[in-house]
């Protein structure tokens, strides 16, 4: 992959910075915009304070962050851009008013990526003149840590740009992996959410507690998760007792299609979670400091032993 060219990223936020920071970390120049005057003022310490919490050494940081520009224009953001990303909320009107913006002042040739966890790209790019350079890129949280980057193609999205996207990822250090069809949650969002389904079914039918069910992922299957998956683990055990075991569990398996009533009455109650202290657990700040050390910790430690 070329080296030294110019991306832009549309958000400072928690997404944004960590999208800015592996480009430049790649060796690419990236211009980073956000429309809140706070943002841009502190994405530079977020920056360097997230390649230091990564162990990268003050020379580096210092390199790293003159690769990348703040503006407060889009327009100025995109004009000489090689591909955009968008990391703004996850609001349609808002995607689509941004990207409207973007294909105004970018070049023709330049790619349009969305960073959403669940939105559908053909919805967000519906508005595009030119489809064909639009796509997704779902990075995951925190961006600079979680190697998986999944690219999402629509049935409008040219090959070039796919492979082009898939080139760059694996350049900056990622892992992409391609998304042949837009669906709802993409692949990881549908694993994730199909798992906190049954989980919150568990504690809502009273077989156990929020406590017993993070403790039994956490304790046994959760260990060998990243480095075995559960296709392999079917290959492994056999497809035969897979099978068995599926024609004996699926059926008394949480198949609601909307949210849960418990989930519902959680937020109805103003039970946010960490943020607000209660959530399905009870939690003090100093408690969910410590889990989000621990995440931190333990994805440093990841990233050190596993392969690439």
């Amino acid at each position: 992959m070329k080296k030294n060219q110019q991306f832009a990223v549309i958000g400072a936020g928690l997404m944004g910075h960590g999208i800015a920071l592996t480009l430049a970390r790649a060796g690419q120049y990236v211009i980073i915009t956000d429309p809140v005057e706070e943002a841009r003022k502190t994405v530079s310490a977020r920056i360097s304070e997230s390649l230091s919490l990564m162990g990268e050494p003050p020379e580096n940081i210092a390199k790293i962050l003159k690769k990348i520009e703040i503006t407060d224009s889009i327009a100025t953001a995109v004009q000489n851009a090689v591909a955009v990303f968008e990391a703004a909320p996850e609001k349609l009107d808002l995607k689509r008013r941004i990207f409207a913006e973007v294909e105004a002042h970018a070049p023709q040739s330049c790619i349009l990526a969305s960073n959403t966890s669940v939105m559908p790209i053909t919805q967000i790019m519906a508005g595009l003149a030119h489809k064909g350079r639009a796509l997704g890129t779902h990075w995951w949280n925190p961006p600079h840590m979680i190697p998986l980057v999944e690219v999402i193609r629509t049935e409008h999205t040219d090959d070039s740009a796919v492979d082009f996207m898939m080139a760059l990822l694996a350049d900056a250090k990622k892992t992409p992996v391609l998304v042949a069809k837009d669906v709802p949650g993409f692949i990881g969002n549908r694993l994730q959410h199909a798992l906190w389904r049954e989980a919150i079914s568990l504690v809502e039918r009273g077989i156990c507690d929020a406590e017993s069910v993070d403790t039994v992922v956490k304790s046994c299957f959760g260990r060998r998760l990243s480095v075995l998956g559960p296709l392999e683990n079917a290959d492994l055990v056999g497809t035969d007792l897979t099978l068995d075991i599926h024609s004996q569990v699926l059926a008394d398996l949480e198949a609601r299609q909307g949210p849960s009533p418990l989930l519902e009455a959680l937020v109805a109650d103003g039970k946010l979670g960490m943020k607000t202290g209660q959530g399905f657990r009870s939690w003090t700040p100093e408690q969910a400091a410590e889990v989000r050390n621990r995440v931190t910790t333990h994805l440093k430690k990841l990233d050190s032993i596993l392969p690439e």
